[in-house]
């Protein structure tokens, strides 16, 4: 598992790890019940503090992501396929709002809209 950190990201650390380790949970590159690294091990390998790794991890638990056994480590929580649907999906409504939000404020109409959407799904 790679994370990559920006110091120029207005996004907090502890933010960018969670992002990207949902990322890599949803897209399936981590699967059900895999292991994490130890939040010690994490920072130590990112060169941050420990309590900004547990801060992460805390977070990716509350989502119901991950769960940590006392003793044993972080592991990938096994995800619902329809639950993970319906957030990506409510991901999707959300970023679609702000582009129409976006394409009222600068005149943009529907059907611009959806052609823009179609050269873009073809690429």
């Amino acid at each position: 598992m790679q994370i990559i950190l920006s110091n120029s990201s207005k996004e907090p650390i502890y933010e960018q790890i969670t992002n990207q380790i949902k990322s890599s949970i949803l897209s399936g590159d981590l699967q059900d019940g895999a292991a994490l690294p130890s939040m010690r091990q994490l920072a130590k390998d990112l060169q941050i503090s420990v309590i900004t790794t547990k801060r992460a991890y805390e977070e990716l638990e509350k989502a119901g992501l991950i769960y940590s056994i006392v003793g044993k480590g972080s592991f990938v929580a096994e995800q619902n396929v329809e639950v993970m649907r319906e957030r990506k999906l409510k991901a999707i409504e959300e970023q679609l709002s702000a582009v129409i939000i976006n394409s009222r404020e600068i005149g943009l109409s529907i059907d611009e809209l959806q052609q823009l959407l179609k050269i873009l799904s073809e690429e």
